[in-house]
């Protein structure tokens, strides 16, 4: 019996360091390389085979400063100056979701949502979480601030099947995300909480306030160069 128990141990210990060195080597790979798939882009498309990804790489230089400002303006405003975690943030959101009895506030940064963007799925759980932390600890030591938020906008999803900045600039706007205005890109960046939701309800009264804050705010962001 003890011999089984070390022998499933060893199994579990094996597959978890097989995922570390999956995770890491896929980083090495994309420093360099475009990111065509993630996690989420394969569970979406696992989930309805019929219906295409959209996406399109485009690079940092030609993508819109306005996009960069509202981006991290809507979801990580100390983006440049943390490590992957903003423990002030992470201490906002447990305070109000202490405070509401649900969780209603997320304190994630960029880089923890690129991180569960391309290895891991959307359900809250202990497990996800802590692979999380991992992903994003590795990353934050083997990527550049322009290489994470690069990969970020171009992987995050903007509505069904529909992936990065590019392909939503070309949906929402016909146009590409290099001339985007700022209030296109206040927009794009407003839908990120919830887009699949927001795709088909576009005058919702939340996403339009967010749009306004992120208009407010998204020239005080810094940007990497």
């Amino acid at each position: 019996m003890k011999a089984f128990i070390v022998r499933v141990l060893l199994i579990f210990i094996g597959a978890i360091l097989l995922i570390q060195l999956w995770i890491f080597s896929s980083l090495v790979w994309w420093r360099t390389h475009e990111v065509d798939t993630t996690m989420f882009m394969r569970i979406d498309y696992w989930s309805d085979p019929s219906e295409p990804i959209i996406h399109e790489w485009l690079d940092y230089d030609d993508i819109s400063d306005n996009f960069k400002h509202a981006i991290l303006a809507g979801e990580d405003a100390k983006f440049i100056h943390h490590h992957g975690f903003d423990w002030d943030g992470i201490r906002f959101a447990l305070e109000r979701n202490n405070e509401q009895g649900e969780v209603v506030a997320g304190g994630s940064t960029v880089s923890q949502q690129l991180a569960k963007n391309l290895f891991l799925y959307n359900k809250r759980s202990f497990i996800r979480k802590s692979q999380e932390t991992v992903a994003t600890w590795m990353m934050e030591r083997m990527w550049s601030k322009r290489r994470i938020l690069e990969v970020y906008m171009n992987s995050v999803e903007f509505g069904k099947n529909l992936y990065g900045v590019e392909a939503a600039a070309q949906y929402y706007y016909g146009k590409s995300a290099k001339s985007l205005t700022r209030e296109q890109a206040a927009f794009l960046a407003a839908l990120l909480p919830d887009p699949k939701y927001y795709q088909d309800h576009r005058n919702d009264r939340k996403l339009q306030y967010r749009k306004r804050v992120i208009l407010r705010y998204m020239n005080s962001t810094q940007i990497p160069e």
